[in-house]
This record gives C-alpha cells, sequence and structure tokens, in this order.
C-alpha cells in the first residue's frame, strides 16, 4: 500500500471530514438564529418532566394541530398576527403577504412537526418552564427553523 494510503493518514482524513460536517451544520444553525425571522407559535398542552431524560419539555405546538395524519414532511403556511404568533393558513405553497411565513413540517409518529420536540433546561426549573405558552422559532425564508427559547404569555423569556 502506497504510504500516502497509510490507515493513520485516513482515519486523520475521515476525522477531518467528520468535523468540517459537524462545523457546517453548526455554522448553518447560528446564520438560521443570526439572520431568521422571528415567529412566534402557540404551544399545546405539554409534558415538563421525564423520568429517564432528566428536565425537559416535550414540546407540542398548537399549529401542528391542523390536522393529525401526513403521508410525508411537507410545508405550512402561517399568518402572523399583530404580535408576530403564528395562525395556520394553508398547506403547501409559498408565503404570498408580509404577514406570512412558510414552514417545513416533519412527520413524526404520524404528526407533523414545525419546531423541535423538545426543550431541556437545568434541573429544579420545572416550575418555571412549565408557565411556557409559547415557542419563539427563527424560520429562513424557505420555512427551517431552529428552536431560540419559550416564553410567558406575555410573549417574555422564561429564563
Amino acid at each position: 500500500m502506497k504510504k500516502w494510503l497509510s490507515p493513520t493518514v485516513l482515519s486523520l482524513a475521515g476525522v477531518a471530514v467528520a468535523l468540517a460536517l459537524v462545523n457546517g451544520m453548526a455554522l448553518h444553525q447560528e446564520s438560521v438564529l443570526a439572520h431568521g425571522r422571528r415567529v412566534f407559535v402557540e404551544l399545546a398542552p405539554v409534558d415538563p418532566r421525564s423520568l429517564m431524560q432528566g428536565d425537559y419539555m416535550r414540546l407540542d405546538y398548537a399549529l401542528d394541530r391542523w390536522r393529525d395524519s401526513k403521508a410525508s414532511d411537507g410545508t405550512v403556511i402561517a399568518r402572523l398576527d399583530e404580535r408576530g404568533v403564528a395562525h395556520f393558513a394553508r398547506e403547501g405553497g409559498v408565503a404570498r403577504a408580509p404577514d406570512e411565513v412558510a414552514l417545513q413540517y416533519k412527520v413524526r409518529r404520524g404528526w407533523a412537526r414545525v419546531g423541535a420536540d423538545a426543550f431541556f433546561f437545568e434541573e429544579g426549573r420545572a416550575d418555571t418552564f412549565a408557565r411556557a405558552k409559547f415557542a419563539e422559532l427563527r424560520v429562513t425564508p424557505n420555512g427551517r427553523s431552529v428552536l431560540v427559547g419559550l416564553l410567558d404569555k406575555e410573549l417574555q423569556p422564561l429564563e
């Protein structure tokens, strides 16, 4: 075998590729946080604690309830009210008005999810996050979203 194809060189190249991919994904998420549109999504009832995973909240978005069974991933169009809270407008298509936003959803276990399905927090803060009424998302023009945090009924951060 040629010297430049040694197991050490191949291992180092593999590690370099893996690190580049992870860093690229992190940079993309940071870009969404910095430049994405601020959208608030109302939360449906949630479970504030998991004995197996520690302190976290399973998130269920009211916007996800527009239909209970979807065949595949897709996009939903939401209309933003005067406070920036998203309300279902229609399935698919593109946002046509300034007060509309496209949100990509992923179907998991028969339910569509427009955002992250869990929010982890420090031990002992379950009472604080049990007051969550909204999730703040940052959304790109093509509908990709990143969960920023949880908010109370006045859209104020809970942290």
